[in-house]
């Protein structure tokens, strides 16, 4: 299995899927591209949600506040013409469909994944950055005219913690 290749697959496949089933449209990707070093300077909304397991990253969802506000105003069923709280919820909801259709597909090869609670943010000239040292795959999207990125970060997990339950002193191993 070449890991990278199902990455990409998978998330052109979510991500055609929520945007039919969820937004009533279509979305066209685009350009898939590996990102290694520090991303360029952000404006608009950015989506991001933790994975873990034996393999361990980020899913995230950068758009325009347009592009967001559409998306909120296509699952809502009402006008959004501000970033608000209903816009960045509609984008965390976004992403948790997404990226989590793309850790279940993953699951398959990789074994049991968790998915964290999205954390949205929204802003102008911010700078986003994983401690993670692994590369990004961006995959590029357009929904009439506006763009979307999806990006993923994926690498082995090697740290096992110990996780302790309750009262009793029974410890359980959870790598993540």
């Amino acid at each position: 299995m070449n890991l990278h290749s199902a990455i990409v697959q998978s998330i052109t496949e979510s991500a055609g899927n929520v945007f039919t089933t969820m937004l009533g449209s279509e979305i066209a990707s685009g350009e898939v591209s590996i990102e290694t070093t520090s991303p360029e300077p952000n404006d608009g909304v950015v989506s991001f949600i933790g994975i873990a397991g034996s393999w361990a990253g980020t899913g995230s969802i950068s758009c325009s506040p347009a592009l967001a506000c559409r998306v909120c105003a296509a699952m809502l069923m009402t006008e959004a013409t501000a970033v608000n709280e209903d816009v960045l919820d509609a984008v965390a909801e976004l992403t948790n469909m997404i990226i989590g259709s793309v850790k279940t597909d993953l699951e398959h090869h990789l074994g049991p994944l968790g998915l964290s609670i999205p954390t949205v943010v929204f802003g102008r000239n911010f700078k986003t950055r994983s401690a993670a040292t692994t590369e990004w795959i961006n995959v590029r999207f357009d929904w009439d005219g506006e763009p979307l990125l999806i990006k993923m970060c994926l690498a082995p997990s090697d740290k096992a913690h110990a996780i302790h339950h309750g009262g009793g002193n029974q410890t359980c191993a959870l790598e993540v």
